[in-house]
């Protein structure tokens, strides 16, 4: 344990020593490059991002790799690198300098996606796709250039690159994104890469003994002739009950895997789970009606996300989730911002009881930027038509956390079988504005004081044949009055048993121009990209709990946090880097 403590002393001497500033250090002052900034999201101070790349916890530090131009705000200009920044908590970040640039035969037209996998001994080793001089891909690795660094400021990209060739049978612009590596029973490392064979989107798995030399084998992980290309594989373990994370080599009787793949077509994130043979490297679903098309798969999260990456927490034994959520405006705002992307909120995953969809829930480091909090009574009741106001916070900037309980389901609609295929488009007809029986019910954020900008996240049940079927939607249709802003309704059913529960519960994380909400404890999430215009112009945003169904709705639980701003790579004008090992400063807003 004295050991443990201090390396963890050490760790924090490095990263003090690096972001060290005194009265030197500066914000950046207020700019157009602030308009739509997030406060507690992971961005980088200026610039492009895209995928999450290798994060990892190594040695006392949370590591997150990002898809980076260096160049400006727009994703096509200039070649891709790897952003790297460091945290001690997963909440503040600091930014260091770039772990991979386009420097080499091998990677000279972009350092593309990929993973981090901590080698036997606690060597760290990055696999990335290089766009070579051919505009070829092919997967190569890098090693820190110090290992014994905390920060592990500087990588090294051997001579000896790339350690997978490009394959003849697959094009040469699809074939990528490496994914962490995990070690067979046999002592074999395995990682899955992206490719396209002969017109069928595949997931290659690829074996090493030393992770230099790899072998392809001959059957896929999976593969679909329907999807077109698929990228960013993850394939991780979860434990059949508990919360628990597991090591990406985990695979025992106890254990399920979950393959996630991320779709060009569709740009969203599909999963199944399922069980995995790594004496085959084989992929068995658990839901086989769903067939091999990746996209009649459980989604993700049914809003603005994309490329999203995985990782275990040794630290706090927990498999946390990164995912991106690109801007939904225009590029010139992009320009005229400076900026573009934010990653998600760390979630942490787990496995339901039903053993067949996933639990996703804000990692509770976020409670400490939680500061001045409002409620509701407990049994306050929201009458048909209510619009109840929450005050006493900034609500742009909050966590919101509410349980609805339903009095009764007499007067649910019906529901047209066809609107199972399509729940965003019945977001859409079922708006939060359009009267329902039970529901629509929920929040409204980010509203304007007349209203007339606003987002909603609600719910509404259905009768379909003998039960219930709950919807979950955030409504952006009328969340800014700009022109050019991509407005679409979100949606998901909730695959609980609502009939049983007659309650359902709603998380939202508000951050001025994103809005991440979990419904039935994380079963359906949905993340969306909002630009108010009347926050643009220095008004307050209002948050109201509503109901638009003809029967009564209680709210059994309302807690609502206004959060901190999290030190996240701030640069000043002085080039310097603000501290960030768990400070916060308080809301401005």
């Amino acid at each position: 344990m004295a050991g443990v403590a201090l390396a963890a002393c050490a760790v924090f001497f490095h990263l003090c020593l690096l972001l060290s500033s005194s009265s030197s250090v500066r914000l950046a002052p207020a700019s157009a490059g602030n308009r739509g900034r997030t406060a507690y999201h992971f961005q980088p101070a200026k610039n492009w991002q895209n995928d999450p790349n290798g994060p990892m916890y190594h040695n006392g530090m949370y590591h997150f790799f990002y898809q980076y131009n260096p160049h400006g705000a727009l994703w096509d200009i200039g070649n891709l690198s790897w952003g790297h920044s460091v945290s001690g908590d997963l909440v503040n970040w600091a930014a260091l300098d770039m772990a991979l640039d386009p420097t080499a035969p091998f990677d000279a037209n972009g350092c593309w996606s990929g993973s981090a996998t901590i080698l036997p001994g606690g060597l760290p080793a990055i696999l990335y796709t290089g766009i070579d001089a051919n505009n070829e891909q092919v997967q190569n690795v890098a090693f820190p250039k110090n290992p014994s660094d905390p920060l592990l400021r500087e990588w090294e990209k051997p001579a000896y690159n790339p350690v997978i060739a490009h394959p003849a049978d697959v094009p040469g612009d699809k074939f990528r994104d490496p994914s962490t590596a995990w070690l067979g029973r046999d002592g074999l490392w395995r990682i899955a890469v992206s490719g396209e064979v002969d017109g069928v989107a595949s997931t290659l798995v690829y074996r090493s003994k030393d992770f230099l030399r790899w072998e392809r084998n001959a059957a896929p992980l999976h593969a679909s002739h329907a999807a077109g290309m698929v990228e960013c594989p993850d394939l991780f373990p979860v434990a059949e009950h508990g919360r628990e994370g597991l090591d990406t080599s985990a695979n025992g009787a106890a254990e399920r895997h979950v393959l996630k793949l991320s779709v060009m077509d569709t740009l969203q994130d599909y999963y199944m789970v399922g069980r995995y043979d790594d004496a085959t490297d084989t992929f068995s679903p658990e839901e086989r009606e769903r067939g091999d098309d990746c996209r009649n798969w459980r989604r993700l999260d049914y809003g603005h996300v994309y490329a999203s990456k995985s990782f275990f927490d040794a630290h706090k034994n927990r498999r946390v989730l990164w995912a991106w959520a690109n801007e939904s405006d225009s590029q010139a705002d992009d320009v005229a911002r400076g900026w573009s992307g934010i990653q998600t909120f760390p979630r942490k995953l787990w496995l339901d009881k039903d053993g067949k969809q996933l639990l996703q829930w804000p990692i509770e480091e976020i409670e400490t930027l939680r500061r001045k909090r409002v409620g509701l009574r407990r049994g306050t009741k929201v009458e048909a038509g209510a619009l109840l106001e929450i005050v006493g916070i900034a609500s742009s900037q909050a966590d919101v956390e509410v349980v609805f309980k339903l009095p009764s389901l007499e007067k649910a609609e019906r529901l047209d079988p066809n609107w199972l295929l399509d729940p965003q488009k019945l977001c859409g007809e079922k708006g939060a504005s359009v009267q329902g029986g039970v529901g629509p019910f929920g929040l409204i954020v980010l509203a304007s004081g007349d209203l007339h900008e606003h987002t909603a996240v609600f719910f509404r049940v259905f009768k379909h044949h003998d039960k219930y079927k709950l919807l979950m939607c955030t409504d952006l249709t009328r969340s800014s009055t700009r022109a050019g802003v991509y407005k679409p309704p979100h949606g998901g059913f909730v695959d609980m048993d609502i009939e049983e529960h007659k309650s359902i519960s709603l998380r939202t994380l508000i951050d001025h121009s994103v809005v991440e909400s979990f419904g039935g404890g994380g079963r359906t999430c949905i993340t969306a990209r909002v630009y108010p215009e009347h926050a643009e112009t220095g008004n307050d945003s209002h948050l109201y709990v509503f109901n638009n169904g003809t029967d009564a709705v209680k709210v059994s639980k309302l807690e609502a946090w206004e959060l901190a701003t999290a030190t996240v790579n701030v640069v000043g004008d002085d080039g310097l880097v603000a501290p960030a090992l768990g400070a916060t400063r308080q809301s401005e807003a």
